[in-house]
């Protein structure tokens, strides 16, 4: 059976509806529909590796097809030497002042030598963890902190609407090229480690919203029989 395209349209709503619903406690996550969206917060976190963006930036992922991909959410691991975000996507940075946009990942001899379980992400969004090396002069066994890089940050222009990926990703529209840079280079604010983004949605606002769009399924679905019913009694009429 054929549907009316004001039911179709309602459909849609309940499915973008139901995504708000089951995404609301993610972090990082922003409704589909404004009305069902709260204020994300930063939330402590005992990790060193999850850090919040300032509140007009975003993070940068990388897909399967190198396409760019912007998240709030800073709940960032190690995976194979890289620094991946909570879906294992790789995280864009600078490997140094100068350094093209690339993945920021750990050398493969400390990794090795298991100084990667220091690493940690610096409030200038630097990577960093402690290397062990030994004086040869004296055999003193010193501490030095080495980096990996530094985590990137994007800024789109006021009033832009990112498309959405999934509950923790966006894309940049067509033709809209992001700000690029980092915490600390006069554009961006400080990161703030131990932290990660709350969700933006509003659990109760999200299952009002729903349950509206759900009742007006049900009006439009009974409008609909109602006219089908008086087209028949006139096509009735007609014979």
């Amino acid at each position: 059976m054929l549907i009316s395209s004001a039911a179709a349209r309602v459909l849609d709503e309940i499915s973008a509806r139901e995504r708000d619903v089951t995404q609301a406690f993610v972090p990082g996550a922003a409704a589909e529909y404004g009305d069902a969206a709260r204020p994300q917060a930063p939330q402590s976190i005992m990790d060193p590796l999850s850090v919040t963006a300032p509140a007009d930036a975003y993070f940068i992922a990388s897909d399967e097809r190198g396409r760019m991909l912007f998240t709030r959410d800073g709940s960032f691991a190690l995976k194979d030497r890289t620094l991946v975000d909570a879906q294992g996507r790789p995280v864009m940075g600078y490997a140094r002042d100068g350094a093209l946009l690339g993945a920021l990942k750990i050398d493969g001899v400390d990794d090795a030598l298991g100084f990667s379980a220091s690493v940690r992400i610096e409030p200038d969004g630097g990577v960093t963890y402690d290397r062990a090396t030994i004086d040869p002069r004296t055999g003193r066994r010193e501490m030095q902190r080495a980096r990996i890089g530094y985590v990137a940050l994007a800024r789109f222009a006021p009033a832009t609407k990112l498309q959405a990926v999934d509950s923790q990703h966006s894309a940049a529209p067509p033709g809209i090229v992001p700000h690029i840079g980092r915490s600390g280079d006069g554009s961006f604010g400080a990161l703030s480690p131990y932290s990660r983004e709350g969700s933006g949605i509003d659990i109760d606002a999200g299952l009002q919203r729903l349950q509206e769009a759900y009742l007006a399924l049900d009006a439009i679905r009974a409008a609909d029989t109602a006219q089908r019913g008086v087209e028949k009694t006139a096509m009735d009429l007609l014979k």
